[in-house]
């Protein structure tokens, strides 16, 4: 995996500068946390990244074919089982023996952040917001990606789960390039790492 690079970035809603002329490199393999201001422009450079939005200025070099995501929103399926909606990314089975072992795989990984097997089966929809985003949080980390992108994962946490959901987190992106927004300065903290303030960046 190499290096992923950004060179002069602009991008500009109408009168509004969002992102001015950014620079930067980010380290193969490792974590580097994105905080700012409201408004600075990291969603708008984590979509950019991604390649859903075109930057007026710039270009992004070595982003890798497989890259999961996990957006502001949940995004998921809410016709579905929180246990469908994690297997979805996850290669699928077809012996018995096979879909038995994927199953103790998800509900093992899914203890970890609190969600009980019970809880798996249950429709997205009747979940609290809290189980909701733990979910979206563990079918972006089980796909296996080279590359990870979290944008706020842990908003909607009451304190205590998210220190055990932050724990699980810095686990499963060992090894993997990961950018992760965030607008709290503790979670900058727990993470260390490559830390990078957009909003001075912009500043320049």
């Amino acid at each position: 995996m190499q290096d992923i690079r950004i060179t002069n970035i602009s991008k500009a809603y109408g009168d509004k500068q969002v992102l001015n002329r950014i620079s930067k490199e980010f380290p193969s393999g490792e974590t580097t946390v994105i905080m700012g201001a409201s408004g600075c422009g990291k969603t708008t450079l984590l979509r950019i990244l991604l390649g859903l939005e075109m930057p007026d200025n710039g270009e992004v070099i070595g982003m890798p074919e497989k890259v999961s995501v996990l957006f502001q929103e949940d995004r998921l399926c809410e016709d579905a089982s929180a246990y469908e909606n994690i297997a979805l990314v996850l290669e699928r089975k077809r012996t018995r023996a096979q879909k038995d072992a994927q199953r103790r795989k998800i509900e093992q990984e899914a203890a970890q952040v609190g969600i009980t097997a019970e809880d798996l089966t249950q429709n997205v929809m009747e979940l609290s917001g809290g189980m909701r985003r733990r979910i979206a949080l563990l079918r972006a980390l089980l796909y296996e990606a080279d590359c990870v992108v979290l944008d706020e994962p842990f908003k909607g946490l009451d304190a205590a789960t998210k220190q055990i959901v932050m724990q699980y987190v810095k686990e499963k992106v060992t090894g993997r390039t990961t950018f992760l927004v965030t607008h709290e300065q503790a979670e900058v903290d727990f993470f260390g790492g490559n830390f990078w303030n957009l909003s001075l960046e912009n500043e320049k």
